[in-house]
C-alpha cells in the first residue's frame, strides 16, 4: 500500500480480529483501498480502518519512555516483539507504542472528529457502495461500554439523513471490540455486542498481522 506510512499492520489486525471473534464472513476480505478492507466482490462487503485518540495523548512522549525502558511491566518477550517488529498494539495491556505505528497514532484524531470525517466520506460515495458498510476504529484509551453507546449514538446522528450509510461500527481498544449495529428501527437492546479480547488472543491477532 503507498502513503507516507505503513498501515498495513492494523488493517490485517482488524481483519483477523473480525475473522477470528465474528465467523467465516470475515476471513476472505482483502487489503485494498477505499475501504480498506474489501471482500473479493468489491460489492458485499467494505470496512474503513481508522483510528482514534484523545488530544491531550502524547503518544511521542510515550514512545520515547517506551524506548528508554521507563516504562514499568513489560515483560522480555513483548520487547523484543516490539523491537523485532515495531508495533505494540495487542501485546501488553495498550500502554506500549512500537516505534512504525508511532505516526499512525500521531496523525489520529479525536474520536468524534474521525466520526464527523468518516461518515462525511461514506455519504459522498467515497468509498463507493457495500451491501455491508463498516467503520472500525482504533482506540489507543480504554473504553467502556457507557463510552462505546455514546460512541455509536453519535454515529447514528452523524448519518442519520445520509443515504449512504455505516451499516456497522466496530470500536476496538487493545482489550475489547465493540460490534455495533447502526441499522434503523432496532431496540437499544440489541445494538450492542461486547467482546473480550484475552491475553492469548491479542498475542495471537498481533503474531498473525506482523507476519502475514
Amino acid at each position: 500500500m503507498s502513503g507516507k506510512f505503513d498501515t498495513c499492520f492494523f488493517e490485517r489486525y482488524a481483519q483477523i480480529s473480525l475473522a477470528s471473534l465474528l465467523g467465516r464472513e470475515f476471513d476472505c476480505l482483502e487489503n485494498r483501498d477505499r475501504p480498506d478492507l474489501q471482500s473479493p466482490d468489491g460489492k458485499s462487503i467494505g470496512i474503513e480502518v481508522t483510528r482514534a485518540m484523545e488530544e491531550s495523548r502524547d503518544a511521542e512522549r510515550d514512545l520515547l519512555m517506551d524506548m528508554a525502558g521507563i516504562t514499568k511491566g513489560r515483560s522480555d518477550y513483548e520487547t523484543d516483539q516490539i523491537l523485532r517488529y515495531g508495533y505494540a498494539f495487542g501485546l501488553g495491556k495498550g500502554r506500549y507504542i512500537g516505534a512504525k505505528e508511532l505516526m499512525y497514532w500521531k496523525m489520529a484524531l479525536p474520536m468524534r472528529r474521525i466520526i464527523e470525517s468518516k461518515v462525511d466520506k461514506c455519504g459522498n460515495g467515497f468509498y463507493g457502495e457495500f451491501k455491508k458498510m463498516g467503520l472500525y476504529i482504533f482506540s489507543k484509551d480504554d473504553l467502556e461500554e457507557r463510552d462505546a453507546i455514546k460512541i455509536m449514538h453519535y454515529t447514528i446522528g452523524c448519518q442519520k439523513y445520509q443515504s449512504v450509510k455505516y451499516n456497522r461500527l466496530y470500536l476496538a481498544d487493545v482489550n475489547d471490540l465493540f460490534v455495533c449495529n447502526l441499522e434503523d428501527g432496532l431496540q437499544e437492546s440489541s445494538r450492542m455486542l461486547r467482546y473480550l479480547v484475552s491475553k492469548e488472543q491479542r498475542e495471537d491477532f498481533y503474531r498473525k498481522a506482523v507476519e502475514e
